[in-house]
């Protein structure tokens, strides 16, 4: 499976649309407002595990190109 950033906006633009039906009422409105919530925790999880990846390389990157600066020792 080869999931993008952009399918999952998708996804949430889907779950709006579905939300945004006036045609919803009840226990059919209640199923799609847990499926938001659901999916809205779900994209949370994706995008701090994405972030957390980028900081990553980040800091591989510039580990790499010498431009890291480190705070001053307490010897300093």
């Amino acid at each position: 499976m080869k999931n993008k950033m952009s399918d999952l906006r998708n996804h949430l633009f889907v779950q709006m649309e579905r939300l945004n039906d006036e045609t919803l009422t009840g226990k059919r409105l209640l199923i799609e407002i847990k499926r938001a919530q659901a999916l809205t925790y779900l994209a949370r999880e994706i995008i701090a595990s994405s972030n957390l990846v980028l900081k990553g390389r980040i800091a591989v990157d510039d580990s790499i190109s010498g431009s890291i600066i480190l705070p001053p020792t307490l010897d300093e």
